[in-house]
């Protein structure tokens, strides 16, 4: 997999992200990741949505959790026409385990673990930890890419308030 130009840290150290990285304007990408219940979640599997790609490194980490709360938090009072899908490598049963005991139910949580495909082209993949990088990412109703984040420090929170605007605004 090719390294990609985004500069990121963890807990202060730069490391690579792998895949290729993309931009607003970019068309999205198709990805296959994998449901809580083992079965394949594409991203067109949402065409005509806006999807709000909300991606973390892992549920078991304090950052994670409430990354996935303020957005399930969030999308109670977004539009139907709005999904938030959260990626990472955590195992689909470890996904469900943490969505059951903190009642989230509206963020579709998928995994990235098999195959890294969303990784490779979204450009997330953290080399050597395979690991995702924390970010969010906006695909317009018509697949284009609206907003993109990689944050600077995987340890640190989105910026949730501009992602979701920018959902909001191609809602």
């Amino acid at each position: 997999m090719e390294k990609n130009s985004v500069q990121v840290t963890f807990k202060g150290g730069a490391v690579t992200l792998l895949g290729k990285s993309v931009k607003v304007g970019d068309k999205a990408p198709d990805f296959t990741v994998v449901s809580n219940g083992l079965a394949p979640i594409k991203l067109s599997d949402y065409k005509g949505k806006t999807v709000v790609l909300s991606v973390f490194p892992s549920l078991d980490t304090p950052v994670c959790a409430t990354q996935n709360r303020t957005f399930n938090k969030e999308a109670a009072s977004l539009s139907d026409n709005i999904v938030i899908l959260g990626i990472s490598v955590d195992l689909p049963f470890a996904q469900a385990r943490f969505c059951g005991a903190e009642g989230i139910d509206k963020v579709v949580t998928a995994s990235d673990y098999q195959a890294h495909d969303f990784a490779a082209k979204y450009g997330f993949l953290i080399d050597g930890l395979r690991l995702l990088a924390r970010g969010t990412v906006v695909v317009d109703k018509d697949g284009i890419i609206r907003h993109v984040e990689y944050v600077s420090e995987v340890t640190a929170e989105p910026d949730y308030a501009s992602a979701l605007a920018v959902a909001k605004q191609y809602a």
